[in-house]
Order: structure tokens, then sequence, then C-alpha cells
């Protein structure tokens, strides 16, 4: 297979481009691509649609930089502080400027891309009925249930991102991986994306992949680029590898309470840190102190056939 193996920068500046619609966040709180979202603030990308059933401070972070034009997803927000400020100034205020919001639940946006995933014109669900939502979102259309007569039933249109920026434990060079953990809707994104774009934290050979293919989400042919991106999801915890830097996020939230507050946080902390391994400089010990470091291997399996 192809080496896929790039660095972030160059993923980046490649495959996500003005305007694209992008997953950012795929398995709720953990494994959020980070490092992308300073990549694109570094890289001034506008006009961005930011899919995620929750993607922490990032979307927040890519509002108030002005990459986003549109936010599909259930709210915005820091999950320890509340609802995002830049999310909120945007409404509010138009700054920088004014968004789009396509108003989901976090389940109905997961029926999206699981319709994008596996090709089906629609996915149908009941858990909106009786909401808001559908006022406010006409890619839900409510009907009756062919099967039973007189049951209302929601009709989910699918969501097909043009890239979706996911975070793996390990991957080869090939983009075949490992993730483990909670996996939120991570592969229903994978699926339905034009394009995956993996953020590895650790490159391994071929071998290791292989000797565990139940750990795969999707295979190696459908990603687009690998990018080997140690602690790329940092503040974001990963399974097995980082815990949540919590600090990092109350420091965000406080900081961004004002707009001015934003912008100095992000020269510190993006605009004046030119890269990712500058970042992990930046962080100095306190990323040594965020590794997991106690062991708990799951029981081991045979895949032998014979």
């Amino acid at each position: 297979m192809p080496d896929k193996l790039v660095s972030l920068s160059d993923a980046i500046a490649k495959h996500v481009v003005d305007g694209a619609s992008v997953v950012t966040g795929a398995n709720l709180e953990a494994d959020i691509p980070f490092a992308a979202t300073y990549e694109i603030i570094r890289q001034g990308i506008k006009g961005l649609n930011l899919i995620a059933p929750i993607s922490d401070a990032s979307a927040d972070m890519l509002i108030g930089a002005g990459c986003c034009a549109e936010v599909t997803g259930a709210w915005v927000g820091n999950v320890s502080g509340g609802l995002g400020h830049n999310y909120r100034r945007a409404f509010e205020k138009n700054e920088p400027h004014g968004i789009m919001v396509h108003d989901y639940s976090n389940f109905s946006l997961g029926m999206a891309l699981m319709a994008g995933a596996y090709g089906m014109p629609y996915a149908p669900t009941r858990s909106i009925l009786g909401s808001d939502i559908l006022k406010s979102n006409p890619n839900f259309i409510q009907t009756e249930n062919p099967f039973h007569a007189g049951e209302k039933v929601v009709l989910v249109a699918p969501i097909i991102p043009d890239v979706a920026i996911l975070p793996v434990q390990r991957a080869d060079t090939a983009g075949n991986h490992h993730h483990w953990g909670s996996t939120g809707v991570t592969r229903e994104a994978a699926l339905a994306a034009e394009k995956i774009i993996l953020l590895a934290d650790e490159i391994v050979e071929p071998q290791v992949i292989l000797s565990d293919p139940s750990r795969v989400m999707v295979p190696g042919y459908l990603v687009t680029a690998v990018c080997h991106v140690p602690a790329g999801v940092h503040p974001a915890p990963m399974t097995g590898r980082w815990r949540r830097d919590s600090n990092f996020f109350n420091d965000y939230h406080a900081r961004s309470r004002t707009r001015d507050g934003f912008l100095e946080w992000l020269d510190d902390w993006v605009l004046n840190v030119p890269d990712h391994a500058a970042y992990l400089k930046k962080l100095g010990g306190a990323l040594d102190d965020l590794k997991v470091k106690r062991s708990a291997p799951a029981a081991e399996t045979n895949f032998a056939a014979a």
C-alpha cells in the first residue's frame, strides 16, 4: 500500500480548504484533534462548517479565530466550563463575524453520520419528536411510520463531511491503525467522510496493526493522510496515552471570556507557536505529568484460524 505519512501542516494545507465541512471531534470528550485545530488557525483557513457531537473548546477556538462559518451540532463549549464564549459572541455581537448553526441533538447527528456512512437516503429516529429542532433544521422531516399506522417518526438526512480529522493511538504509514476505548461516532464519521486525516500518537510497523484487526476502525485504503502527532489531542484525553488537562481547559475558558483575552490566548498558544513540536516544548514538564503511566492491558486474544 502507498505511504501516506505526511506532516500535519501539509495534510491540512492540501485537504482542508476554505468552505469545507470538517469533523473536528467524533468521540465526545476524548480524542479531539486540537493539533489540527491550531494548524487550521495558523493557516488562516476560512468558511468552515464544523461537524461534531462534542468538540470541547476546539470549535470555540475556530469560531473565535474567524475560521468558522457554520456549526453542525448540538452545542459549542468547554465541557468543564459551559457554553463557549466565542460561540456566544458570534451570535450576540457578530464577533469576529456571525455564524450559522444547523441544530441537532447529539443522537440525531450520530444518525445523520450513520446514514452518510452506509449510503442510506435517511435515518429514522423518534428521539427528537416534539423538539423545536424540527422547526429550525430542514434536514429533519416528520412523517408517519409506514409500518405502524398513527406513529410518528423523524427522517434525518445523511451528512457526508468533506474531511474527518481523527486521532488514533497508533497507525502504520499506509493508514491502517488501532483505536481503543470509547469510539463515539468515530467510525461513522470516518466512513461518511470524503477524506480521512489520521493524527497518530505513534507510528508502528504494519505487523503491529495486523496482530489485532478488531481495533481497526476503517481500512487503510480509505485513509487519505497519516500524520505523526504525539499528544495531538492535548488538552483532551486519549485512552491509554494521555489524561485530560483540566487546568489548560479552565485557563482557556477564563481567558476567552473577553474578546481581548481570547486574542491574547491565541497569540500565546497558537499564532506565536510555529508548529506542534514547538507547542509540546512550550508545555514542557506539564506534558509528562499528563502521560498515562498505569498499565491496564486487555486479556490476550487468539486470532489463529486453524
